[in-house]
């Protein structure tokens, strides 16, 4: 992927985000550089319904600005540059404040994925609390230790709950982070009024995530990802699609 497109496809990610109510004012999502492993591209602080190209920045994995030009970045920039770090595989990251998955990082239920959609989450979603280590803190993660620290509570996962302030979710492209952020906010919202039926919940079992996955190809992130293009108003970038599984 070239450099334009790939600053085109991250403001998208930003505007189906939002349009999406996983991120509101706040939250972000990041790609590594296509260019050098050693950065990633993030936008400038704003609210991401309204990035533009010209917000997109360039970090090294440490989280300094390589072309700051006096904009201002997030201050938990350094979720991305702990996960990148340690996940040479991942090549995006969301963090966002997705407000079906709070309750699960602050009672002790279990989040797990009981629709086929949500599969992506995996089996195992981990709460990291950041009180464990740093003691009573704003709960942003605004260090490198901090990053560092959530990263370890991820490990090889792609996803995990923050006690009292969102979630993070990582992967192997744009259009799968996007997808399973998406997909954790909508299994987070479904089990919570599964709950409210007060019956035992069926969830994906592993085989059952694993024989999803193993069918997954890019079809499906592309036949999602062009719908949530045009809800958000953003232009849709064609890519070869492989497979043919077409649920």
């Amino acid at each position: 992927m070239n450099i334009g497109t790939a600053l085109e496809e991250l403001v998208t990610a930003n505007r189906i985000l939002a349009r999406e109510g996983v991120l509101d004012a706040f939250g972000h999502v990041s790609i590594r550089d296509p260019a050098d492993a050693g950065r990633y591209l993030l936008s400038r602080a704003r609210a991401p319904e309204l990035i533009e190209r010209d917000d997109i920045m360039r970090f090294t994995l440490d989280g300094v600005a390589v072309d700051a030009d006096d904009r201002p970045a997030y201050a938990e920039r350094h979720i991305h540059g702990a996960i990148y770090q340690t996940r040479p595989e991942v090549m995006a990251v969301v963090h966002s404040h997705s407000p079906s998955t709070i309750p699960f990082s602050v009672t002790g239920t279990p989040l797990r994925p009981l629709m086929h959609m949500c599969a992506g989450t995996g089996t195992d979603i981990p709460v990291w609390d950041s009180r464990h280590r740093f003691g009573d803190t704003s709960l942003l993660v605004i260090s490198m230790d901090m990053g560092r620290e959530l990263a370890a509570a991820l490990g090889g996962r792609p996803a995990a709950l923050m006690r009292g302030h969102g979630c993070v979710v990582a992967g192997v492209s744009l259009r799968e982070v996007v997808f399973n952020a998406v997909y954790l906010e909508l299994n987070s919202d479904l089990q919570l009024k599964a709950h409210s039926l007060g019956n035992d919940i069926v969830f994906l079992s592993d085989g059952e995530v694993e024989a999803i996955l193993g069918k997954r190809k890019s079809f499906t992130y592309e036949r999602a990802w062009e719908r949530w293009c045009v809800r958000a108003g953003r232009p849709y970038d064609y890519r070869a699609m492989e497979g043919s599984w077409t649920e």
